[in-house]
């Protein structure tokens, strides 16, 4: 049968906060950043293989997007 505890469940060392934080706001970045990223590329590729522009006007289109992002995302 299941046992039944009446203590406290944590029984571990204490949390570390400040370090949970640190992780949390480092995954929420990659989060942003990659998925701005993703877009940028997408809407790249979409502008070189469907707008005309060939690999030059789409890998224009990547670097100035990818500027505008990383400044409008921060």
């Amino acid at each position: 049968m299941a046992e039944h505890h009446t203590g406290p469940v944590e029984t571990g060392a204490p949390m570390d906060y400040k370090e949970h934080e640190q992780t949390y706001n480092m995954f929420v970045a990659g989060t942003k950043y990659g998925t701005m990223l993703l877009i940028v590329l997408l809407l790249a590729m979409t502008t070189g293989f469907f707008g005309g522009a060939g690999l030059l006007g789409g890998l224009f289109v990547f670097i100035v997007l990818l500027a505008a992002g990383i400044f409008l995302v921060r």
